[in-house]
C-alpha cells in the first residue's frame, strides 16, 4: 500500500501551523526572560501536563481544513476535515484505528478505490509494535510535545496587550513547503501555557487554539475494524 499515506498524524503534516504542543510553569518569574528562556520553562514545565485539546484552521486561496485533536499520555485522537472530507483517527495503548469517508480515506489518506471500498464504514486496525501504529502514538502522545516546540535559535521574544509572551520566527520556503511567519502566545499565568499559534504565508495560512490543560482523554475503540494488513494487500 505504497499510497497509505496515514502513517504521519494528518495535522502534522497538512496544517500549516507548527503546532507547539506544550505547558508549564515559571515563565513568568523570570527576571529578565528571553526567548531561550521562556522555551526552557516551557520544556520543563510540559512534563507536568497529561493532555491538551487542540483546534487547527488552515486556509489557502483554494482550501479549508479543521483538525480536532486531543493528546492524552496514552493516546489521543483526531479528526480532520477538508471540504467534504473526513478522516479520524484513535490511539489507544493497544492498536491505532484510521477511518474516513470515500473521500476522506482516497483523497487525504492515499487509499485506492478498491481498498477503500473494502474498508467502507470500518475502521483500519494497526497494532501497537506495527510501524503504523509507532507513528501515529508519537503524534497523538505526550511524548509529542517537544517535537512541535519552536526552533531555540532565530526566535523573538515580546509581550502583546495582555502582557503574554509572544514568540516570534520564520522557517524559509523549501521545494515542498512555502515559507512560513509564526507567532506563539505563552500565558504568562500560573502555568506557561500555549495559548494560541498563528501561521502566515504568501497563499494562506493557520490558526491553532490550546485549551483543556490536564484533560483526560478518551479514546474509544471503533465496533467494525479491518486489519492494516487485509487493507494493505488489497
Amino acid at each position: 500500500m505504497s499510497t497509505f499515506r496515514s502513517a504521519r498524524v494528518l495535522f502534522s503534516s497538512l496544517a500549516l501551523t507548527a503546532v507547539s504542543v506544550v505547558a508549564g510553569a515559571g515563565a513568568g518569574a523570570t527576571t529578565k526572560p528571553t526567548a531561550a528562556s521562556v522555551l526552557a520553562a516551557v520544556k520543563t514545565a510540559m512534563f507536568h501536563e497529561s493532555g491538551v485539546h487542540i483546534s487547527v484552521t488552515s486556509t489557502s486561496a483554494t482550501a479549508h481544513s479543521v483538525a480536532t485533536v486531543d493528546i492524552g499520555t496514552k493516546g489521543g485522537t483526531e479528526t480532520y476535515v477538508a471540504g467534504t472530507s473526513r478522516v479520524r483517527i484513535v490511539v489507544t495503548p493497544a492498536s491505532a484505528y484510521l477511518s474516513g469517508n470515500k473521500s476522506g480515506l482516497t483523497t487525504l489518506v492515499g487509499l485506492t478505490a478498491k481498498q477503500q471500498k473494502l474498508v467502507g464504514t470500518k475502521a483500519i486496525s494497526m497494532k501497537a509494535g506495527t510501524s503504523p501504529y509507532s507513528s501515529f502514538k508519537a503524534n497523538l502522545t505526550t511524548s509529542a510535545f517537544v517535537t512541535f516546540l519552536p526552533p531555540t535559535k532565530s526566535v523573538t521574544l515580546s509581550r502583546d496587550r495582555a502582557n503574554h509572551f509572544v514568540l516570534t520566527w520564520s522557517t524559509t520556503a523549501t521545494s515542498t513547503a512555502p515559507a512560513v511567519k509564526s507567532t506563539l502566545t505563552i500565558s504568562t499565568g500560573k502555568k506557561a501555557l500555549p495559548i494560541k499559534e498563528v501561521a502566515s504565508t504568501k497563499s494562506g495560512g493557520g490558526v491553532t487554539v490550546f485549551s483543556k490543560w490536564g484533560e483526560g482523554v478518551n479514546t474509544p475503540i471503533p465496533s467494525s475494524t479491518i486489519p492494516y494488513a487485509t487493507v494493505s494487500k488489497a
